[in-house]
């Protein structure tokens, strides 16, 4: 390897904003992460949908979808009746 061009490795430690802590080597001393593999939802299996501004809703009545845990709105109209 060339002498003088490659920066600096430490010893580092990174900090998730949920109070995970992971040690790992890196370039820069300090991270600071808002999400890690102990708190995203893709790894909990705790997903959540986040909807902004009726984005999901204005998607299901389009194509005359229902959200999950919901009965179609023609099953729901000839369950009333």
């Amino acid at each position: 390897m060339k002498e003088g061009i490659h920066p600096k490795y430490f010893n580092t430690v990174i900090h998730c904003a949920c109070g995970n802590e992971i040690m790992t080597r890196s370039t820069v001393k300090d991270l600071h992460v808002e999400i890690c593999s102990n708190c995203h939802p893709f790894f909990t299996g705790k997903q959540k949908l986040v909807d902004t501004a009726g984005r999901v809703e204005k998607f299901l009545r389009k194509y005359g979808m229902t959200a999950p845990g919901q009965k179609p709105a023609d099953q729901a109209a000839s369950a009333e009746s």
